[in-house]
Parts: structure tokens; C-alpha cells; sequence
């Protein structure tokens, strides 16, 4: 969060099976807690696949919208990269 944070200001919304982080509008959800990671997926209308820090690019059926996801580890696995995929989804 503290990471998240640097980036504008957040908050969580929770919801039956996941965490929403929003702004204005949700930009990224928390869709699974680990004992040592945090799962986390970012919505995007279009895929990017040239980069280092999604595990997978998955398009939802039906639509435009491309999940990215992302797993996080360690407080440093929030870098530049992933740090720049959530600004542009924070609109």
C-alpha cells in the first residue's frame, strides 16, 4: 500500500471475492492474498505484451478489456515498470 500510495491517492473497496483499488474509479484489483505474495490484476484496453512484469495477459470474453496479471512478492516488485502500468490505469 505504502508503494501504491506514492503513485496518488487510493483507496480499497471490498467486494465478495476481491479487493478494488481505486481513484475515481477502480484501476486494479487485489484478487488473491497469499501467505507470501499478493495477486493483482490490472484492466487494460488493449494488451501490452512487451514487458517484465505481467505473468499473463488474458482478454475477457466478449469485450475489449485485457486483464494483466501481476504477482507481487516483495515490496520492490512494485518498480518503475509496474508503477507506470498503474498510473496510466489510474487515469
Amino acid at each position: 500500500m505504502e508503494q501504491l500510495t506514492k503513485i496518488g491517492e487510493i483507496n480499497l473497496h471490498t467486494t465478495r471475492s476481491m479487493i478494488a483499488i481505486e481513484s475515481r474509479i477502480p484501476f486494479a484489483y487485489i484478487t488473491q492474498l497469499g501467505k507470501n505474495f499478493i495477486h493483482l490484476v490490472i484492466p487494460c484496453s488493449q494488451p501490452y505484451e512487451d514487458n517484465l512484469c505481467f505473468t499473463k495477459i488474458v482478454q475477457v470474453p466478449g469485450t475489449k478489456q485485457f486483464n494483466h496479471h501481476l504477482r507481487i512478492y516483495f515490496k520492490e516488485d512494485i518498480n518503475d515498470e509496474v508503477k507506470d502500468f498503474l498510473k496510466m490505469a489510474m487515469g
